[in-house]
């Protein structure tokens, strides 16, 4: 799946309706092979949704790592039963995982005002902080839901992670009082490729996404 991010390939072209709801279909059955398809076939999806943060300083190749994040969660949370499309259903989640990355971080803090411009909507407008939050606004629910969950999250951390993917996903994300660092300064601590940094954090956080189900 990286290969395309990594390697700047064109992304894959999405499924067509019925391939879906039969790749959905399998995934309920517990068939790795369809859910890995519908992840890799929503990455083009991914990359649509980053270029609305486009300006808000942060490494671009961050948000569509960011923002796969957030593909894998909706992919893995996703019920065909609850009647929403599955591009629908997902772009709120990569869009809810930039944007909580973005608070997190404090990336949208200090360095920007709510009025100042972080991209452009498909009609090539002018979007500003402030809207994206305002439309966002349904969705505190969830992020209060997240953050409760912060704990079971760092127990399982210390349960299912590897040394090595959990030091990495604790220097990307500032867990444990570590300022957030990018996957290229990550690379230079650890004396590894960047790649290599992305495939571990991806990794490591399928791992939890499996063990903390949505």
């Amino acid at each position: 799946m990286f290969g395309y991010i990594q390697g700047g390939a064109l992304f894959p072209e999405p499924l067509t309706s019925e391939e879906e709801k039969k790749c959905l279909e399998l995934m309920e059955q517990g068939d790795e092979e369809a859910r890995n398809l519908l992840i890799e076939r929503n990455l083009r999806l991914v990359a649509h949704v980053a270029k609305k943060y486009s300006t808000a300083k942060v490494d671009q190749d961050d948000l569509i790592s960011i923002g796969t994040i957030g593909l894998i969660k909706g992919v893995n949370s996703f019920k065909m039963e609850k009647g929403a499309r599955l591009s629908t259903y997902v772009s709120r989640c990569i869009d809810n995982e930039i944007l909580m990355h973005l608070r997190a971080t404090k990336k949208l803090g200090a360095e920007v005002y709510l009025n100042e411009p972080i991209g452009k909507d498909k009609d090539d407008n002018i979007v500003t902080l402030q809207e994206v939050l305002e439309n966002n606004e349904r969705n505190i629910e969830e992020v209060v839901d997240i953050k409760m969950k912060i704990k079971l999250l760092l127990e399982k951390m210390k349960e299912v992670l590897k040394d090595r993917e959990r030091t990495i996903l604790e220097l990307r994300f500032g867990i444990g009082g570590h300022k957030p660092k990018t996957q290229h300064e990550i690379a230079s601590m650890m004396g590894i490729s960047r790649s290599y940094v992305s495939r571990i954090e991806t990794k490591a956080i399928d791992k939890l996404s499996k063990e903390i189900k949505e």
